[in-house]
């Protein structure tokens, strides 16, 4: 039985768990930094246990369902609930290292997945319920995963995939239906698993696919420690993190290492907690009633939903925001002066990639902010700009920025792709792929990714992907897929076909839009479609994509 605690003494043992040793100048927080990553490490004995132990009836997660609907989730409630579905998988032979999907939107069966996964030193592959069939069925495949958890809506790609994933025993949904097991039903009749792995921090705990740009997307496997690699970020645009009333939400959903890492766990990890709530699409306007109908104070905002904010009417009565992160692209000088202006509050851009997150941001209250630049490295973080042999570039030099090997928040490899793992590193850095200039002063400031890489309204999406897809339809000879300017999500997926001879292409547009809504998903569709008699070339036949970005480009 647990002593209910104050809320000062709660916060107390919230700020004990900082990593920066003190919130000040940007460069004296660095100064001061040190990683303390022990030996043995779990994400949910760290975010959910532990905090149970202190103070089960204190609120983890509200979540607000679809009609506004809001129901409490305690620390207790969810390690309960954790600790029986972990038992449940136990039982039905879940061992340490399988994969365990989970195919939900944000809700508190996320939490309970991931929370059982890591209590059995299972690793969680979070998937988009935007994924259609080819994207599901790929990733299933390739990672082996042994059990998924969706629900019934989501349920329904899954059955015709079934056949055709010899690893997957076991599917659950949270409604019950005869064509899956049921969720809520094992939960309430198991007994809570009697003895938690013990995982070390190296161990890996979860996988997540990348967009693919080159080929196929590839499985970033992390450990239990990159929650600690991520945490120096959120306390620093957060502005000294925690404080009293502190209360998290973002509209990203946790299948994202943004919804999920930027904010949901990490924030569990302090004791602070959040909101759950799925916006099938994102309307300023319900975005504004949430936030101040649960008195949310802390907000991670992929760019393209603060551009939505900017077009809405102001904030209504209510709305009392103390922090806001963005990353994924740059936000410019009008949309940061907006926010101070009508939010009344600085919004912090931070850096990284599903290998290696977190890495760099620009924090009003810790330095001077330079319009257009990503910051400087966070505290804990060696970032350089290197050329082309692995040396760091000279300030105002172009280069690829690179992260020192052996960071807490990076990957531990790529799911059964040694080359390419070996590929990403060059010496002691490991490459991102994304070109910049480094100041005198140390800022970075993005220039452009060196493959093919869209980004597309915070989302990174490759195109072969896409571009496989529509290979499919039976009039279409070749497809090349681009990102060209879009004022709203920073670029849109542009799709450029040859067609077969004599097909026509009347109606065609429509159809392979369609095509790659449904079979891969809805935000990496097409919104331009370009037919064109051929494509540009290279001598060893590999498409010029370079040429069709191209601002004069057919």
């Amino acid at each position: 039985m647990t002593t209910a605690l104050s809320d000062a003494d709660w916060l107390a043992l919230g700020r004990a768990r900082k990593t920066i040793v003190r919130w000040g100048r940007w460069q004296d927080m660095r100064d001061a930094f040190a990683w303390d990553i022990p030996e043995h490490f779990n994400i949910a004995e760290r975010c959910c246990d532990s905090w149970a132990a202190q103070g089960a009836d204190r609120v983890a997660l509200t979540h607000v369902a679809q009609d506004g609907t809001a129901t409490d989730w305690r620390f207790g409630a969810l390690k309960d609930a954790s600790d029986r579905f972990a038992a449940v998988l136990r039982a039905r032979g879940v061992q340490k290292g399988d994969r365990i999907a989970v195919l939900l939107g944000q809700g508190p069966e996320v939490l309970i997945t991931h929370f059982a996964a890591f209590k059995l030193g299972a690793v969680v592959l979070p998937l988009f319920t935007l994924f259609g069939a080819d994207a599901l069925a790929y990733r299933l495949s390739d990672s082996g995963a042994r059990v998924v958890v969706t629900d019934a809506q989501n349920l329904e790609k899954l059955v015709d995939l079934r056949a055709d994933l010899p690893d997957l025993s076991d599917v659950y949904t949270t409604s019950p239906t005869s064509a899956a097991r049921d969720f809520w039903a094992e939960i309430d009749a198991a007994d809570p698993l009697p003895t938690p792995e013990v995982t070390e921090a190296e161990d890996p705990a979860v996988m997540i696919y990348t967009s693919g740009t080159t080929g196929p997307p590839k499985g970033v496997l992390h450990a239990h420690r990159f929650l600690l690699g991520h945490l120096p970020c959120v306390e620093s645009y957060n502005e000294d993190f925690p404080k009293a009333g502190d209360k998290g939400w973002t509209p990203a959903d946790w299948a994202w290492i943004g919804g999920l890492m930027d904010l949901a766990l990490p924030f569990l990890y302090f004791g602070v907690p959040i909101v759950s709530h799925r916006m099938r699409k994102f309307e300023a306007d319900a975005a504004y009633a949430l936030i101040a109908r649960h008195n949310i104070r802390n907000l991670f905002m992929p760019p393209t939903a603060l551009k939505l904010l900017r077009q809405s009417d102001a904030p209504p009565k209510g709305v009392t925001i103390r922090s806001i992160g963005s990353g994924g692209e740059s936000l410019g000088a009008g949309l940061l002066d907006w926010a101070r202006n009508v939010l009344g509050v600085d919004v912090n851009e931070f850096y990284g990639q599903t290998e290696c997150n977190l890495v760099l941001s620009s924090v009003a209250g810790a330095m001077t902010v330079k319009p257009g630049s990503m910051g400087q490295p966070i505290p804990g973080h060696e970032v350089a700009v290197i050329d082309a042999q692995g040396t760091p570039c000279a300030p105002g030099e172009m280069g690829e920025i690179a992260v020192r090997a052996g960071d807490p928040v990076m990957f531990l490899r790529y799911w059964n792709l040694p080359d390419k793992t070996a590929a990403k590193f060059h010496g002691d850095w490991m490459r991102t792929g994304d070109l910049a200039v480094r100041d005198a002063d140390g800022y970075f400031t993005f220039a452009s990714r060196d493959d093919d890489v869209i980004t597309s309204a915070g989302y990174r999406i490759g195109p072969s992907e896409i571009e496989n897809c529509l290979q499919t339809h039976p009039d279409v000879a070749m497809a090349a897929v681009v990102g060209v300017p879009d004022p709203l999500r920073t670029e849109a997926v542009k799709a450029v076909v040859v067609l077969r001879d004599g097909a026509s292409e009347a109606g065609l547009a429509h159809d392979l839009i369609q095509l790659v809504r449904d079979r891969v998903s809805p935000h990496v569709a097409p919104r331009l479609v370009e037919f064109v008699a051929e494509l540009p070339m290279t001598a060893t036949g590999k498409i010029m994509r370079r040429e069709l970005r191209a601002p004069d480009a057919r």
